[in-house]
């Protein structure tokens, strides 16, 4: 199918229709966001299952009962769609834990004027490329990717969903209110997972000891992870996606794009990225 049958264009980018209907839009637009709201903000595929799986054990405490009761989608959800506007947001008690895939200047009225806490998570995009491919793959909601240099053509273009990677990234890292947001990136994560997570505590004022940091670390190894039904989507029905053809969590490793791109494929995104952040100052851990 194409991007005019499966996507809506809003704000210039384009969003799955099925998940994001008009009233799920404006709901989000509407939305009032608190002082204490967390909010973590990714471009799809770069860590974002990931996320709402280290969050809800800072708050909980490492309770592992804030991550094995609720799908992430409810647990952590996105406010930009269908579901945000059953779950009763509204009276949920503080910290509310969201997230969304938006652009910084697609942000509600509120969000600026509340300027709740952010975790803003990156990844090499040659990895959320890779993971892209894969995912509009096995996804009934997404236009079939073709070949990996279609693909590359239009990842590079920004004509997928959530628009393009690059204006995505440089819109946060130039976001007016950074004291209120923690930059991240899914390499780092990789790196020290335990440093990763007494990072994000400590920005959340939410202090662990030692004990309890290493235990919600090793809890969010990919590998662990990846075994809790609430956050594999292993629930999500086949005909919507379909994890025969590719997991959803599949891999959780940096540099899974050399398995996929040639070198000149390599070479020709080694050069957009070049172009397009050749005016951006932030030291980014792949580079």
């Amino acid at each position: 199918m194409t991007e005019a049958e499966l996507y809506s264009l809003y704000k210039g980018v384009y969003v799955p229709t099925c998940l994001h209907p008009p009233e799920s839009l404006q709901y989000y637009e509407e939305f009032t966001f608190r002082p204490d709201d967390i909010l973590i903000v990714t471009y799809p595929k770069s860590g974002t299952t990931w996320m709402q799986e280290i969050v809800p054990l800072i708050v909980s405490g490492g309770d592992p009962a804030s991550v094995e009761s609720l799908p992430n989608w409810d647990r952590v959800p996105w406010l930009e769609e269908h579901r945000a506007k059953v779950l009763n947001l509204e009276e949920r008690p503080s910290p509310r834990m969201f997230s969304t895939h938006f652009h910084n200047n697609m942000m509600p009225p509120s969000f600026f004027k509340v300027k709740p806490k952010v975790i803003y998570v990156m990844r090499n995009p040659k990895d959320v490329f890779t993971s892209s491919f894969h995912y509009y793959g096995m996804t009934s909601f997404l236009v079939n990717p073709g070949t990996t240099s279609e693909f590359l053509s239009t990842f590079l273009d920004g004509k997928v969903m959530f628009g393009s990677w690059f204006d995505h990234v440089k819109g946060w890292l130039n976001a007016e209110n950074k004291e209120c947001i923690l930059y991240i990136s899914y390499e780092e994560l990789l790196m020290d997972l335990k440093e990763s997570v007494a990072r994000i505590s400590q920005f959340l004022e939410k202090p662990l000891d030692a004990k309890v940091t290493e235990k919600i670390a090793d809890r969010c190894l990919f590998k662990n992870m990846k075994q809790n039904n609430m956050s594999n989507y292993s629930a999500v029905p086949r005909e919507f996606m379909d994890q025969t053809k590719s997991e959803f969590l599949r891999k959780g490793i940096a540099g899974d794009w050399k398995n996929l791109l040639t070198l000149a494929e390599a070479e020709h995104f080694d050069a957009v990225y070049k172009d397009k952040m050749k005016d951006v100052k932030y030291k980014f851990v792949w580079n």
